[in-house]
């Protein structure tokens, strides 16, 4: 039988090749760079819409620290260059004071939030609870997600989730093709309905419900869909609706989700643009306020950045946890030694707020992860901190 040359189906056409998403968390750098700008291309998604007229950020004069860079002295290119960085915006005081871009990122691009939109997400309850569709922190999560009857979570409460104390069995291993995060990943990426449910369903406990703390990408999952069944709403609409277009966002934003009108990740891989990450950020800062208007409860903010949890020992003695100065845990915001506040995402994404200096810095980047980072690499995210604290010393 012979082919009809003349068919699309037999010719050579373009095509565009997409990285694996079922990789996601274990990609080389080459495809770091270009992915984590193309999430929503890889894996189902939901906009997270803008509102009709942008929040302007005002800006003041740009400053250029210098910091330690190992041999010697570095700025913001050695920072950007040595660390892969995409994305920088610092401000002071609520005004940019600096904003760069690497790596090919644009303006307009949505780079992948990764876990930051953990605490992003968190915001959401302070909101439930101010507007009376979540009665309680204490309430047990089954009240609203009832298919977990007779799992691990059954005595589970919303302020468990919210703190990663749910003591339900996790493994956040990265580099283990076979952990729970690497198979929750997979779900995502294969679009299964109900998949990543399915899996938190059938962990088992560890721990009874608030004895300790253990760092659980599924725990946030569940509370977003906890605030999705509260509110009657899409987590994605109740983010536009009550803190995106109400603080002035830029451009859109997304949030994967599970499947093709599935629920919402609240706790990963979601996208935005810098700037808006800045906004967020600085709405922190400034108590939930935005342009006089109170997005946020009063008082949430300080109660979000209240210890929940001291780190366990061996979660001290991690590199990246020692570098960064962490030392507790709040809701769903990890606390630094010296009073800030940090969403902390995979391969070096970070929201850094610290309300006492009237600082704020968003990095986006792409660390190299194992098994490509190298052993004899440096410590990204010590330097990191350092290029804050070099900022934080710049002269107004």
């Amino acid at each position: 039988m012979s082919v009809d040359a003349s068919s699309d189906s037999a010719r050579a056409l373009a095509r565009e090749h997409l990285p694996r998403a079922e990789e996601f968390l274990r990609w080389p750098p080459g495809l770091q760079a270009y992915g984590y700008r193309i999430v929503d291309k890889l894996f189902a998604s939901r906009v997270v819409p803008c509102g009709p007229r942008a929040r302007a950020l005002p800006r003041a004069a740009e400053i250029s620290p210098v910091y330690d860079a190992g041999a010697a002295p570095g700025g913001v290119a050695e920072f950007f260059d040595r660390n892969t960085v995409a994305g920088l915006l610092a401000l002071r005081d609520g005004r940019v004071v600096l904003e760069r871009y690497g790596l090919g990122l644009r303006e307009s691009d949505r780079w992948s939030t990764m876990s930051t939109i953990k605490s992003m997400t968190a915001m959401l309850v302070g909101v439930a609870l101010a507007d009376g569709s979540l009665p309680s922190l204490d309430i047990p999560v089954v009240r609203y997600l009832p298919a977990l009857a007779g799992s691990a979570y059954e005595r589970v409460t919303v302020r468990h989730l919210l703190t990663m104390s749910s003591g339900v069995r996790w493994s956040e291993v990265y580099p283990d093709f076979d952990s729970d995060v690497n198979r929750y990943s997979r779900s995502l990426a294969n679009q299964v309905p109900g998949g990543v449910f399915d899996i938190m369903r059938a962990l088992p406990a560890a721990h009874e419900p608030g004895a300790m703390w253990c760092y659980n990408s599924g725990d946030t999952y569940l509370l977003g869909a906890v605030i999705s069944a509260a509110t009657g709403r899409r987590l994605a609409d109740y983010m536009a609706e009550r803190i995106w277009q109400p603080a002035g966002m830029e451009f859109d934003a997304f949030y994967t989700i599970e499947s093709p009108d599935g629920q919402e990740i609240g706790g990963s891989r979601a996208g935005m643009a810098l700037r808006d990450f800045g906004r967020f950020a600085q709405m922190v800062a400034d108590d939930g306020v935005v342009d006089g208007r109170r997005l946020l409860p009063a008082g949430w903010v300080d109660e979000v950045a209240r210890p929940a949890y001291a780190l366990p020992a061996e979660t001290l003695a991690l590199p990246a946890v020692q570098a960064l100065r962490l030392g507790s845990y709040g809701y769903s915001w990890w606390l630094s030694t010296d009073g800030a506040m940090i969403a902390r995402g995979f391969a070096g994404q970070f929201l850094y707020i610290h309300r006492e200096r009237r600082l704020v810095v968003v990095c986006l980047a792409a660390f190299p992860q194992p098994p490509h980072a190298s052993a004899i690499d440096h410590d990204r995210d010590a330097e990191f901190m350092r290029f804050v604290d070099a900022i934080a010393r710049c002269p107004s």
